[in-house]
């Protein structure tokens, strides 16, 4: 066959164009095939902690989720490290990690006793077979059949190179307008160990609130430098709306009528649990309830193993309103959806019962939750929660600060420091 100039540009925008898609629509925490459930990466042993490790040091982290295929596939994964952004760093693999590029996932497990079956997988990471040398952002994809096109799903994950130092706390703003519900985050890093000639340049700091990346402060201005320490506490760049504590549902029965569930209806193929409805709570004053700021945890409350043996349900949601928001859209947010905002974790407003109802599949454990609204008459509008859940500054959240560093001639990257505080231990 002839290879014509025409023929060339076509095979050319084939693989172009649906990468272009991809990336503008789709964030780095992404679950791509509706088979896949339930997928958690922490730390070994605490799964309400962020994914992240020191480097050299010899930290792992627990993989683990469910395919509803109920089939062994060959699953794989892989690092790929990252800027501060989350952009893909220019940078040969070969020079941040050892071993080999990619790594099968061994560990699988059929569920045994629950309804919805399953295959379960797990790994700890990153092994000896492959590991990072670099400190930094890394994206981990898991594929399959060693395909990196048939992305399965994908997650951060964090690797400090304790370069630096960072320190800090939490404080009620000052400023009348946000005064009772926004919280200020002041901290200070300590450059020392690294060669900073031009901190504006050279350095990027990222705040998260309750490790959630969809509400990130990001590189926020220092206020003063001295020397090799430079504070951070402008009111218009360290401050946050502050929320309030989480609603949430105890799954970690199906058998037994827990905590916030209304009532729960079994069929031969499957459950439906119907939640306690959730009311507007914008307007009514703040009361501590301790919370798992919007994490879930995969558990049971019988003598299972929640991993291998936890069943899945229809989780029905409902939000009665005396009238619907006009011109928005309401969505359930936390953990369990990966905050992200798309048509599975959207609310349908119901007439009849005048109330905003959704379902999620849901494992068992316990979850955390909340109710967003964004406005669908603006595009690109972000979610807000000052109507459905309020903000009081008293709120409990954990502020987690990243401190990023690139070299001089450095064509990535390093992350220095990290410091997490809570905002009534740190309180000042």
């Amino acid at each position: 066959m002839r290879i014509t100039p025409v023929f060339c540009l076509l095979v050319l925008l084939a693989y172009i164009l649906p990468v272009a898609a991809q990336d503008n629509s789709i964030g780095p925490d992404h679950v791509y095939y509706n088979n896949i459930r339930s997928v958690k990466f922490n730390q070994p042993g605490d799964q309400l902690t962020l994914p992240m490790i020191t480097l050299g040091s010899g930290d792992k982290l627990d993989l683990s989720f469910d395919d509803l295929d109920n089939d062994v596939k060959n699953y794989y994964y892989t690092f790929v490290l990252c800027n501060a952004d989350w952009s893909e760093a220019q940078i040969n693999q070969l020079e941040y990690l050892r071993g080999f590029s990619e790594n099968r996932i061994l560990d699988s497990r059929f569920s045994s006793i629950a309804l919805q079956k399953y295959t379960h997988y797990s790994v700890q990471l990153p092994s000896q077979n492959g590991y990072p040398i670099k400190s930094g952002n890394y994206l981990l994809k898991v594929y399959l059949d060693s395909d990196t096109t048939q992305l399965a799903f994908t997650r951060r994950m964090l690797v400090v190179g304790n370069k630096g130092g960072v320190s800090g706390f939490i404080q009620q703003p000052v400023t009348p307008k946000i005064f009772k519900t926004h919280q200020k985050i002041n901290f200070t890093v300590g450059t020392g160990g690294l060669n900073v000639v031009n901190p504006f340049d050279q350095l990027k700091v990222v705040i998260l609130q309750n490790y959630r990346w969809d509400k990130a402060i990001k590189y926020p201005r220092p206020l003063f430098i001295k020397g090799n320490t430079i504070e951070y506490n402008w009111e218009a760049d360290c401050v946050m709306p502050a929320g309030k504590e989480w609603r949430w549902i105890d799954l970690r029965s199906f058998r037994l009528q827990t905590e916030r569930v209304k009532h729960t209806d079994y069929r031969k193929d499957g459950t439906d649990v119907y939640a306690q409805p959730d009311f507007e709570r914008g307007d009514k004053l703040y009361q501590y309830i301790k919370d798992i700021n919007g994490l879930y945890y995969l558990a049971t409350i019988d003598d299972y193993d929640p991993f291998f043996e936890g069943d899945y349900a229809n989780v029905h949601f409902s939000f009665p309103v005396k009238e619907p928001y006009a011109g928005y859209d309401m969505y359930i947010v936390g953990q369990l959806t990966d905050y992200e905002i798309n048509d599975n974790t959207k609310l349908t407003f119901n007439p009849a019962t005048m109330a905003y109802e959704g379902a999620l599949f849901l494992k068992q454990g316990f979850y955390n939750y909340e109710y967003a609204l964004v406005d669908k008459t603006v595009t690109g509008s972000q979610p807000f929660t000052e109507y459905t859940e309020g903000n009081w500054w008293e709120t409990e959240n954990n502020y987690t600060i990243l401190v990023y560093y690139r070299a001089l001639g450095g064509r990535s990257d390093e992350l220095v420091a990290t410091v997490t505080l809570n905002s009534m231990l740190s309180r000042k």
